[in-house]
């Protein structure tokens, strides 16, 4: 079983454990505080940092204890950051949806759930805990489910960004009706980083796309290069909790 497998296997057990009622979830979407669906920072900005709140990870374990995800969300909201991202995975990322209630409480950034999504109920659970952007997977999905979710992300009000590691995977992408392609440079089977996956996709996704550059960034020529590779985007995540100061930290990457 590769690492993606069994995070994947996790976290349907997980999802089983908390599912609410049909009515329940749907209740929870109704009375949700509205998406934030402007997203034109990605577009106009020559760079967006998705800033993400990550207390561990499966390749390099504990990253921060993050009592407060709250302020360093907010921290990262005064560094300059374009959206939030929420991990929300219990078993591998430390996250929780408590965490995703508690940054929508205090940013006026879109929040970005991310977590894998596998079941059609996380979709509305998001949007109920007030998510504005999901995360899909394409090494997770069938090409049936990508194209399933992309159409109910956008019928809960949301945007999808569709993260792709290979050229096979970026082709199953593009023939869909993306916003938002993430380029991993981390094959989440084996947990390797490779940064040259940057270089090889990013010049093949169309440029009224946004192209996030994701994993393996932590200092500024890491950001050059992926500019350099077309990168409109990157999200950052261990370099950010285990700053001293994330919103200075913030402003370091971006280059203010």
């Amino acid at each position: 079983m590769s690492v993606l497998e069994s995070i994947i296997e996790g976290v349907k057990e997980d999802l089983e454990s908390r599912k609410l009622s049909q009515a329940q979830i749907l209740e929870a979407v109704e009375v949700a505080a509205a998406p934030r669906s402007d997203i034109t920072a990605f577009t106009h900005n020559s760079l967006s940092l998705i800033a993400e709140v990550k207390r561990s990870s499966p390749s390099k374990g504990a990253l921060a204890p993050i009592t407060d995800p709250a302020l360093l969300a907010s921290r990262y909201e005064k560094g300059g950051a374009s959206a939030i991202s929420v991990l929300t995975e219990r078993r591998r990322f430390g996250g929780s949806l408590e965490d995703l209630d508690a940054v929508r409480k205090v940013v006026d950034l879109p929040i970005l759930r991310k977590d894998f999504m596998v079941d059609q109920y996380q979709f509305y659970e998001a949007r109920a805990h007030g998510a504005d952007l999901v995360l899909l997977i394409v090494a997770a999905l069938s090409k049936n489910q990508l194209s399933d979710y992309l159409a109910l992300t956008q019928e809960l009000g949301m945007h999808a960004i569709v993260e792709v590691h290979t050229h096979s995977e970026l082709e199953i992408a593009l023939d869909n009706p993306c916003e938002m392609i993430g380029i991993n440079s981390r094959n989440l089977k084996t947990l390797d980083v490779d940064p040259v996956a940057f270089k090889e996709l990013l010049p093949l996704i169309p440029a009224h796309l946004v192209r996030i550059a994701e994993s393996g960034i932590s200092t500024p020529a890491d950001v050059q290069f992926a500019l350099d590779s077309g990168a409109n985007a990157i999200l950052v995540g261990e370099a950010l909790v285990r700053a001293g100061d994330p919103e200075f930290a913030v402003q370091h990457l971006l280059g203010r």
